[in-house]
């Protein structure tokens, strides 16, 4: 058998072997299933895999391969924030489109990270570091890595086993901004937020006597927050 036989063996059974898994659940898929819907013998999967264990190992990792090319293909923009939200969406949207593989690659069948696990959260690490370089970090990158990580993939395996229980609706979307709002600095709020916090300002000046601004420099501060605290009818 050419080297190009053997990969489109290797291939064909680790396609049957998700397909199966998808349809049929881990324990519901065996060996001789895989055999069959792949169209090899036994030894033939044993020879490139071993045993089960190894073959689950092997779908695990063709799974985070997949999983791995749509964020390597997703390019940065501008707004690491924006990226950030990307990759949360890009990454429930995986689960949910493969739920059984992504209970393998991150549910309770598994007692230890697979490795390639660690590609994706230098990915992570690297959005959350140009955010914090932009200023816009409340906490440390390491501190921020985990707990962003840890909420996506809560929330997907949340949506993936209870997708129709009360509540389900819109959890990515508001569990994603909940997360954002702990990690960044309250001056990434949204424009609203910020025409609010405007007029505040704009409230205590009128009730402070004293100020460490000349008459002009308080002038101009007055009209900037003026601008600001009517931005949300002009912009």
């Amino acid at each position: 058998m050419s080297d190009g036989q053997h990969t489109q063996a290797r291939e064909r059974i680790l396609a049957a072997a998700s397909e199966l898994m998808a349809k049929a659940g881990i324990e519901g898929t065996s060996i001789r299933d895989v055999c069959t819907a792949a169209g090899v013998t036994p030894p033939t999967v044993y020879h490139y895999f071993q045993d089960k264990k190894g073959l689950l190992d092997a779908v695990v990792a063709d799974g985070f391969e997949r999983y791995l090319a749509e964020k390597r293909n997703r390019a940065n923009s501008d707004d690491p924030v924006e990226d950030l939200r990307r990759g949360w969406n890009g990454h429930v949207e995986f689960g949910l489109r493969h739920p059984t593989l992504y209970g393998l690659m991150y549910g309770g069948a598994r007692t230890t990270q697979h490795p390639a696990a660690a590609e994706g959260e230098r990915i992570l690490r690297h959005i959350v570091s140009r955010i914090s370089q932009a200023g816009l970090l409340r906490m440390p990158v390491d501190d921020a890595v985990q707990i962003i990580h840890a909420a996506t993939v809560g929330a997907t395996l949340l949506l993936i086993t209870s997708a129709h229980s009360p509540g389900m609706d819109g959890l990515s979307d508001r569990t994603r901004e909940a997360v954002l709002a702990s990690v960044l600095v309250a001056a990434h709020a949204e424009i609203e937020d910020l025409s609010v916090a405007a007029r505040n300002v704009l409230m205590l000046l009128a009730r402070t006597r004293e100020m460490p601004l000349s008459q002009g420099e308080l002038a101009i501060f007055r009209e900037l927050l003026g601008r600001l605290s009517d931005s949300t009818s002009t912009m």
